[in-house]
């Protein structure tokens, strides 16, 4: 019996979560990531690999992993989906010319088995600077 109570009550102590940050080159995802951490815009190069942070947020911790997404990279993105609980997924909103490309690789990770339960956020990065494309919401586009 307290072996079910236990299971069915949801979990208010600390929790820790995988989040996968993925995108085109250039979309903002390592500047987005520092930006949750510490709080301010940092100048950023180019991501070889990953990068990996703890961005703690009341009692959950979030493990964030921040993948390159050049495109011989982004090959590689299907070796980081295992245990991941939620996605952001950054695109350029200056990048018209990309959003396809940009379309096309979320579905291609949306597709795989490993991300049949994870969260999703898509962030559509640089809104702040001019000529950005620009969504409501609405989804009228």
């Amino acid at each position: 019996m307290g072996l079910l109570f236990r299971k069915g009550w949801p979990n208010f102590g600390p929790r820790e979560m995988r989040i996968l940050m993925l995108g085109l080159d250039g979309a903002g995802k390592t500047t987005s990531l520092y930006q949750l951490k510490l709080g301010d815009v940092i100048k950023t190069v180019p991501t070889i690999g990953f990068n990996v942070e703890v961005v703690q947020y009341k009692n959950v911790k979030f493990q964030v992993w921040d993948v390159g997404g050049q495109d011989k990279i982004r090959k590689l993105w299907q070796h980081y989906l295992h245990g991941t609980d939620g996605l952001i997924y950054v695109v350029d909103s200056l990048d018209r010319d990309r959003i396809q490309d940009a379309k096309e690789e979320l579905e291609k990770i949306l597709a795989e088995k490993e991300m049949k339960d994870a969260a999703l956020l898509v962030l559509a990065n640089k809104q702040d600077l001019p000529n950005a494309e620009r969504h409501d919401g609405s989804g009228g586009g």
